[in-house]
């Protein structure tokens, strides 16, 4: 997988939808859409819902993809090291396990 704004652009041409038909029915105008695809703008975090709806794509694989592009961009803005993803990984883990609920102990 590429950037997020790659993954749009393959999904646009798959449909073989222009840039402006694209543009039009996700309420993004041309120009914008040209830079998301080349990386030099944004995705909308409020707009996931409807990407994924617009392309047939389940939402969590979406957001997973704009996510993954986010933190790969920001650990490679300040220079991390490959460890950052693994040490991310154990961080979500924890997060995860300290989010579940624990059932009451009666004794």
């Amino acid at each position: 997988m590429a950037s997020f704004g790659n993954f749009i652009k393959t999904e646009r041409e798959k449909r073989e939808w222009t840039q402006t038909e694209f543009g039009a029915k996700i309420g993004i105008n041309t120009s914008a859409i040209s830079r998301i695809e080349n990386g030099s703008q944004k995705f909308s975090k409020s707009k996931l819902k409807e990407l994924s709806e617009l392309f047939e794509i389940q939402l969590q694989q979406v957001t997973d993809l704009f996510f993954a592009d986010k933190f790969a961009r920001e650990a490679f803005k300040y220079k991390c090291s490959e460890s950052v993803f693994s040490v991310a990984e154990d961080t979500a883990n924890y997060y995860r396990n300290t989010n579940v609920k624990q059932g009451k102990l009666e004794l």
